[in-house]
């Protein structure tokens, strides 16, 4: 603001004055002021003042509402509104600044910014509040400490100050530039230059900046380059104050007369459209401020110094009834401001008061504010006596004196640096000996490091196993590309998008096998390994059929890793990765899939302990432990154990739990031991199975925490054992190392001495074994190689435990079994118990690509029976879609550089026997009669289809017609090449919104009887209304009209019309069925799209069909899926007709012929109606007919 035209009078208050004050009467103070208010002898106003009761504020009428002091005497020199918090801030000429919280306008915080200038304005930011002065910018916390102190130049004389960004200021004032800072770095970035100076006042808009000059002018610039753009020459005199909103800009000034300046009564108003100004707008005030205030229209506050307040339409005729009086305790108003919500404004007169005046008498300042923190109270006189005798105290409850003196960890920056560290993993004994209840995990302290200590691991030796460089360096030098020494067929694999999507990608390439595999492109799809792998609940269920029906296509998760990501406690274990994050590889894969791991048990084992078990799963002999109340997952993986505490005092506590799977614990010491002792696996897996462990725990009988032996043992073991390997750093990868190279020493060894050759001859090789025994065809297979393929465990009367590693000539009768006993009977009798490798998951290291997860898995002979119709064992790589036989070595060979162990799958010997493998089609006819909407304003008359009754249930070979509506929930991400074409990185993702079936026989041919509307979690990014009818809304379960059902219901319908035998008639069923996540066999699909093409043509669209064909036109202004079902289904009627039930192919040709000749001359799209007559009365449909 300019004060140029101010009373002369206001020259009078020194900058001292704030600080002589003395506790009596100044002589411009009005009397009726300190009426109940107190001074302290530093002369500041310690109580607001008082507001009568029966003050009563008119809904909708701007009303004072609240009267406070500031600072007694000294005038107000600027007010703004806090844009995060409910609060008012108030600057003082004296430099003093004091804040209000709420409209009761209740002290908050009072300092001084500046000892001899005044404030000249405040901005509100995230953290703190900016104050400028003459030559001093501050930024404050809002209790009153310094952030930053600005000092300018001595010469600088700043009013304005505009925040463009988050981190970026601009600062004007009467010199010829303006100064933009960087309050990140606290720095001056740019200095620009002004051709007319003095900038009291800036604006910004998304079009401009705004700039006004004490010559009258407000010239407009730039937002880039702040140059000036126009330029309006508003007043002769000077400027006092202007606003912008929208497409108008309004200013009051002062103009030059005979006697001097002289407040101008009329409002200069501009259009920024055309950029000129309009009528000006008369008032009846002398305005000094003015504001827009916008609600329901555009208007203006304009405030005269005396406290003369008008509202007024810019555009507009001013009406002297719309003028309210502000009733200041000085003779004049100094500042004017109105909160972000517009419902209050804040007045500051020259006396040091502040008037709140609101339209409600519970306004708000801000739409969206956050909660204010407020001081604690004191509580050092209240705190209790501490126990000295007690070792767990925690010394933080001693209350330290405050002093000013420096401390003695306040160390010189010469002497210190600071160093960035991350935050420590988590020690891996409390891993290890972590109980979960629920999703809440218990573990004792170890007692590895002293308390409230970390140390600080700034070495590049101790950082994580994932951050090493994880290629070997290029002998050439640096510059040079590095040796790539992945297996090639270990690389993550990406598929190359085409303008068809991935119709002309070649799967086959990777995979010749009848296995499926999984498209690796979907978020969250690091886990694809897994799912590869073993059989949440339904979805993975779903998935599970669908790959089993797969003879070698590939199939994707979507659906199973959408419910996924749904899962709070998914999100809570940082199991949801980023896209950017699994495509850098950023994420520490390794630990992510151990982690997905135990999560999938626990989940999979709590929701099926939530239904009864199915019958096809219990065992033929039953469990001891395994109770039929347990779910599946729990009798497949649940090992039940005895976790007994001892207490020195002699005290001992036995408590029983259940564990579904097993984390290795590595020998202490040994990491470190370069020396080469050998250690067996089945030594390190009985540790981390049988662990024994010293820590502190609480002892009812001494009744206070005290050292105790912690150890585990097992009372039953599961059928399917499975290991975290735990190799997340360089020591466990060293250990592995060591060991596989220790057990290939000692192999060779056996052999009779040193090994040169590579190869061997056929008799050397029946001698070569590795060191389980299993026969090797080469040197190189016994290398890497520490992982037994079989291990032999025991449980011993004493509640023991003994593991072994186990090879195949390895007899029974060593271990006192008679010889016609089998394996079974074993295990009966003796409680031994052989289990063979099954899977192993590994982390592929590789700085190219990020790195990835694949699996090895040996298939068994009753999935080889069913898939290739052969009875035989084989290894196979699963990397994604990528599916290859393997060599059984190559499963347990981890080259420690980029091959790392990360799950193991241990399966109890002959456990197909023990249950019953036949697969039972759960799904019944009853999920296709009626069913409730999610929608709460569904109702009968919206209803769009009828549902099947009991005597229209589907038969073998019935014809369905089905259509499907999808919207985008991430959109397509492409690059374009250099020549000009586009190139698909990833394709977008989309998700099924609408599924439509109508009976294709019978009385109601053509009648829907499933139209289902899929409620979403996730966020749509694009409705596609245009082509998929679908409008926002929809979808919602709060305000949606259509039947609304979740996509696993819709998807138990579908798969009951797929298990029974029906036909799909459609359009595009190929990527309506790859986008609902189905598997359909090939002779239950029959797609128009293909039924009317001829090779090497253009696919044709069912309108154009339905034009030509049924003389319908269709889709016009967005599609309907029940339309386009009826449209399909007539389509193929016309196409049986056409082609005489496909008896006569030739003259269906000709037909296509005359369909793609008339599409071509068409250009492909249907006329008009008034344009152009249906085909079928043109002669060149007849004569087609005709044929």
């Amino acid at each position: 603001m300019n004060f140029e035209g101010l009373d002369p009078g206001l020259a009078e208050f020194s900058p001292a004055m704030h600080s002589t004050l003395d506790p009596v009467l100044d002589a411009h103070l009005n009397p009726s002021l300190l009426q109940n208010v107190q001074l302290d002898p530093e002369g500041v106003a310690l109580e607001a003042l008082p507001v009568q009761e029966s003050v009563h504020i008119m809904e909708g009428v701007y009303s004072e509402l609240h009267s406070v002091v500031a600072e007694v005497g000294v005038p107000v020199s600027v007010s703004h509104f806090d844009l995060h918090e409910e609060m008012l801030w108030v600057g003082s000429h004296g430099g003093h600044a004091t804040s209000f919280f709420g409209p009761a306008l209740e002290r908050y915080s009072s300092f001084q910014v500046n000892g001899g200038d005044d404030i000249r304005q405040i901005q509100s930011l995230e953290n703190g509040i900016l104050f400028l002065t003459k030559n001093n910018l501050k930024y404050m916390a809002r209790g009153g400490l310094i952030i930053f102190d600005y000092l300018l130049d001595e010469n600088e004389d700043m009013h304005s100050v505009l925040l463009t960004d988050n981190s970026t200021l601009l600062v004007g004032g009467l010199q010829n530039h303006i100064l933009e800072i960087d309050l990140n770095t606290v720095q001056e970035t740019q200095k620009y230059a002004v051709e007319t100076p003095g900038v009291t006042i800036m604006r910004q808009t998304n079009r401009f900046f705004f700039c006004g000059h004490t010559s009258g002018k407000v010239s407009l610039r730039d937002l880039r380059s702040f140059k000036v753009e126009h330029e309006f020459d508003a007043f002769s005199g000077s400027l006092s104050d202007f606003d912008v909103h929208g497409n108008l800009l309004a200013a009051c000034g002062f103009s030059s007369r005979l006697t001097g300046l002289a407040c101008d009564r009329f409002l200069k108003v501009y259009d920024l459209r055309m950029m000129r100004a309009i009528t000006p707008l008369q008032v009846h005030v002398d305005p000094a401020f003015l504001r827009f205030i916008p609600t329901y229209t555009s208007r203006l506050a304009i405030i005269s110094q005396s406290g003369q307040c008008q509202f007024c339409e810019p555009t507009g005729l001013a009406n002297p009834a719309d003028i309210f009086h502000v009733n200041p305790v000085g003779p004049l108003l100094m500042t004017f401001d109105v909160s972000a919500s517009k419902q209050a404004l804040a007045f500051g007169d020259s006396e040091g008061c502040v008037h709140l005046w609101t339209d409600s008498p519970e306004p708000s300042f801000n739409p969206y504010s956050r909660e204010t923190e407020f001081a604690l109270p004191c509580l050092v006189d209240s705190l209790p006596p501490l126990d000295w005798s007690q070792d767990l105290l925690p010394l933080s409850l001693i209350p330290v004196p405050l002093t000013t003196d420096a401390l003695l960890s306040d160390w010189p920056a010469a002497n210190s640096a600071p160093a960035p560290r991350r935050a420590p993993p988590v020690d891996a004994e409390i891993l290890r000996t972590m109980k979960k209840v629920g999703f809440i995990g218990y573990a004792p302290n170890p007692r590895t490091r002293l308390r409230n200590q970390i140390p600080y691991r700034l070495k590049e030796s101790d950082h994580e196993f994932d951050n090493f460089s994880q290629i070997t360096e290029s002998p050439t030098g640096r510059e040079e590309e590095p040796l790539h020494i992945v297996s090639k067929k270990y690389r993550k694999v990406t598929i190359k998008y085409s303008k068809l999507g991935l119709e002309d990608f070649d799967f086959k390439h990777y995979n010749k096998t009848l296995f499926a595999g999984l498209e690796p492109h979907i978020p969250n799809a690091y886990c694809n390994c897994m799912i590869q792998e073993f059989c949440l609940a339904c979805e993975l269920g779903f998935l599970f059929h669908m790959l089993d029906l797969s003879r070698g296509d590939p199939c994707q998760g979507s659906n199973f890793l959408r419910a996924f990501r749904t899962i709070p406690e998914a999100s809570a274990l940082g199991l949801i990765l980023a896209d950017s994050d699994e495509a850098s590889g950023k994420g520490s894969l390794a630990r992510l899939i151990q982690r997905w791991n135990r999560f999938i048990l626990t989940q999979l084992h709590q929701d099926m302990q939530e239904l009864e078990v199915p019958q096809a799963y219990r065992g033929a002999g039953g469990s001891s432990f395994c109770s039929s109340g347990d779910s599946i997952i729990g009798q497949l993986f649940s090992c039940e154990m005895e976790n007994c505490s001892l207490c020195r005092c002699g005290s001992e506590t036995v408590r029983a739990s259940s564990t579904l799977l097993f984390t290795l614990s590595y020998p202490e010491g040994s990491i470190c031991d370069k020396t080469g002792k050998n250690y067996d696996f089945a030594q390190v897996l009985k540790r981390s199975i049988c662990l024994e462990q010293n820590t502190q725990a609480w002892c009812d009988n001494c009744e206070k925490y005290q050292p105790t032996i912690q150890t585990r043992n097992i009372r039953h073991l599961p059928d399917i054992l499975v290991i975290n390997c735990e190799v997340n750093s360089s020591k466990e990868a060293d250990f592995w190392r060591l060991q596989a190279e220790v057990a290939f020493k000692i192999a060779v060894k056996k052999f009779g001495g040193e090994i040169k050759s590579k190869e061997f001859a056929l008799a050397d090789r029946k001698e070569l074994r590795s060191p389980e025994g299993f026969l090797c065809s080469s040197i190189e297979e016994l290398k890497n190689v520490w992982l037994p393929f079989s291990i032999r465990m025991k449980m011993t009367k004493n509640k023991g435990l003994d593991v072994c590693n186990w090879a195949d000539e390895h007899e029974l009768s060593s271990l006192g079994a008679p010889s016609q006993w089998g394996p079974a009977r074993a295990e009966e009798e003796l409680g031994v118990y052989v289990y063979d490798l099954m899977a192993t998951v590994v982390h592929i290291l590789d700085s190219r690509t990020g790195g990835s997860l694949v699996a090895h898995i040996k298939v068994g002979e009753t999935y080889h029976q069913r898939k290739e119709g052969v009875t035989h064992q084989q290894w196979y790589l699963f990397n994604d879609f990528l599916i290859e036989p393997i060599d059984k070595y190559e499963a347990v060979q981890f080259d420690m550089n980029w091959k790392v162990p990360a799950i193991l799958y241990y399966v109890k010997r002959n456990l197909n026997s023990r249950y019953n493998l036949n697969i039972k089609n759960p799904i019944e006819a009853s999920v296709l009669l009626a069913e409730a909407s999610l929608a709460r304003k569904q109702r009968k008359t919206h209803t769009t289809f009828i549902p099947l009754m009991l005597n229209e249930m589907p038969q073998v070979g019935d014809l369905v017609g089905l259509d499907a509506e999808f919207v985008t929930l991430n959109e397509e991400e492409a690059e374009l090449r250099s020549d000009g074409t586009k190139s698909t990185i990833k394709p977008s993702q989309m998700s099924v919104a609408r599924i439509t079936c109508v009976r294709g026989q019978g009385p109601n041919e053509g009648i829907p009887f499933i139209d289902d509307y899929i409620s979403t979690q996730e966020q749509v990014v694009d409705y596609l209304t245009q082509y998929s009818g679908i409008k926002p809304g929809d979808l919602d379960a709060k305000i949606s009209s259509k039947h609304l059902t979740t996509l696993k219901s819709t998807y138990l319908k579908l798969r009951f019309l797929i298990d029974i035998g029906v036909k799909f008639v459609g359009h595009g069923l190929q990527k309506d069925f790859r986008v609902i996540n189905l598997m359909v066999p090939k002779d239950q699909v029959l797609d128009t799209v293909y039924l009317f093409h001829m090779p090497r043509k253009r696919m044709i669209s069912l309108r154009f069909l339905a034009w030509y064909f049924l003389d319908l036109k269709i889709q016009g202004e967005t599609h309907d899926s029940i339309e386009d079902a009826r449209t399909a289904l007539q389509l193929y009627r016309k196409y049986l007709e056409l082609s005489k039930n496909g008896t006569e192919p030739e003259s269906f040709h000709k037909v296509l012929k005359g369909l793609y000749e008339k599409g071509r001359k068409m250009d492909w799209k249907v006329p008009e109606p008034e344009s152009q007559t249906s085909p079928k009365n043109a002669a060149v449909f007849s004569s087609v007919l005709a044929l």
